[in-house]
């Protein structure tokens, strides 16, 4: 699995070769450097470890700063590792957008808009309880009943209920990517992305 680490910058729209107006997210895909290369022998399977982004060396912990050392990179804002990397690489090469090709379909990997704890209305898109007249004091929001009768005489596990929306991890397949800036290393993906602007993404091939 080939991949990157990116950066969402925005979206944007822009018309294609039918002369259709195409919603498109930016995404600043790289330059990544290989930090680590894990093998079967030393660590039981096959992965790269790629760096993204600049963090300011005092909000580096050591550790960090001594594992960069070896491949000759100074900072990193974010590192992930990705396993049966596909191309040959050796430790601190450079990798960028022009691994991907326009056409080319590939799956986006972030965290989601964190809501905060919400009610099932907006968590679930329930439709409320009861009407709006005759009386209607305080249900309209409200989720209605959440157990049975005295057998099974519990509540049933994944109820949907009110709780914390969002800031999960979220995988969206099957982009097509719509054009490629490989000297500004930008990745124009058709539709949208989890995440809010500045967050990281992970590009898989």
């Amino acid at each position: 699995m080939t991949g990157l680490i990116g950066k969402k910058v925005g979206m944007t729209s822009i018309f294609d070769e039918n002369g259709a107006n195409v919603a498109c997210t930016i995404i600043e895909a790289g330059p990544c450097y290989v930090t680590q290369i894990k093998d079967e022998e030393t660590d039981g399977y096959y992965a790269v470890q790629l760096a993204f982004g600049e963090r300011k060396e005092k909000n580096l912990t050591s550790a960090v700063k001594g594992h960069l050392k070896k491949s000759g990179v100074s900072s990193a804002a974010t590192i992930r590792e990705f396993r049966d990397f596909e191309e040959e690489v050796d430790l601190g090469t450079t990798i960028d957008a022009s691994i991907f090709q326009e056409g080319e379909v590939v799956n986006v990997i972030g965290t989601t808009k964190g809501k905060g704890f919400q009610g099932v209305v907006k968590r679930h898109g329930f439709g409320g309880v009861g009407q709006r007249t005759h009386g209607q004091h305080n249900r309209e929001r409200a989720p209605g009943a959440i157990g049975a009768a005295s057998y099974p005489a519990r509540v049933f596990k994944g109820m949907r209920m009110a709780g914390r929306t969002g800031n999960s991890r979220v995988k969206t397949r099957n982009l097509k990517i719509v054009k490629v800036f490989k000297d500004k290393n930008l990745v124009l993906v058709k539709g949208s992305v989890p995440g809010a602007k500045g967050s990281y993404v992970i590009i898989e091939k």
